[in-house]
């Protein structure tokens, strides 16, 4: 089965006439069924698919990895133009607040009440058959280490702050043999998130795209070392030989057969 990706909104671009924002938005076709994968920060990504001649109000799904207001911030206005979209997230992204520290405490969450849209919103709670070739698990597996960078975010469900465990996390799989895995931003760490994949026999994972959280160091915040990064591509290697990891940008539009 073939699949169609074209990015919506990133930080960077390789055409001139798109805008850019810190956010992502990936529109996506998989045989008759068109999804979007995250919402980016803003209404930038309606402006983007404008010009790129995408019909957003064709989607069909709307998978939010988690809920941080640059995957999450542009639902708001989506849910204005499409009257038929499902939206597929965990409800531990809309019950609890998220903040950052860095560059002084801020909130990175959207105050959004979904209830007017529940009869179109998909609670994940388990892994999820969304179509016979859409899967959604929620990302629990915590073997490994998880990206350093987590140690700025926050949460509050309503006791004050604390450091979010990401427990509103979730991992969006497309294809039947060889899947297409979405990561999001990948904050309960790449190697956990693929391991949060239940693959049915033969069924191998093809393709990773999006974030994998890991984040270049400065003098007052380390982060990865050059040892957690080789470790993460030893696993990688052993693990998912097999597996294509690939990297997003604006305009690029990205075509897969025999999914």
């Amino acid at each position: 089965m073939k699949m169609r990706l074209v990015v919506l909104s990133d930080n960077r671009s390789v055409d001139d006439s798109l805008e850019t924002e810190h956010g992502l938005c990936i529109y996506l076709e998989i045989g008759d069924t068109k999804c979007l994968l995250d919402t980016g920060a803003s209404d930038l990504f309606v402006r983007n698919a404008a010009k790129l001649n995408i019909d957003l109000t064709a989607v069909d799904y709307v998978f939010i990895s988690h809920g941080h207001a640059d995957h999450i911030g542009g639902l708001p206005i989506f849910l204005t133009l499409n009257q038929k979209a499902k939206i597929v997230l965990s409800k531990n992204a809309c019950n609890q607040k998220f903040f950052s520290s860095r560059n002084n405490i801020h909130q990175i969450s959207i105050d959004f009440d979904l209830t007017p849209y529940s009869e179109r919103v998909i609670f994940v709670d388990g892994s999820l058959k969304i179509e016979e070739d859409i899967l959604v698990f929620p990302a629990l597996k915590s073997d490994y280490q998880k990206p350093k960078g987590n140690s700025t975010l926050y949460k509050d469900m309503g006791y004050g702050m604390i450091p979010d465990d990401f427990n509103h996390e979730i991992v969006v799989c497309f294809g039947v043999d060889k899947l297409l895995v979405y990561t999001g931003c990948a904050h309960k760490g790449l190697l956990n998130i693929l391991d949060s994949i239940v693959l049915k026999p033969a069924q191998q994972i093809g393709i990773v795209i999006g974030g994998f959280h890991l984040l270049d160091s400065t003098l007052l915040q380390p982060f990865e070392t050059t040892e957690d990064i080789d470790f993460i591509a030893k696993v990688v290697k052993k693990k998912y030989f097999q597996t294509h990891f690939i990297s997003k940008r604006l305009r690029d539009t990205i075509l897969f057969g025999n999914m």
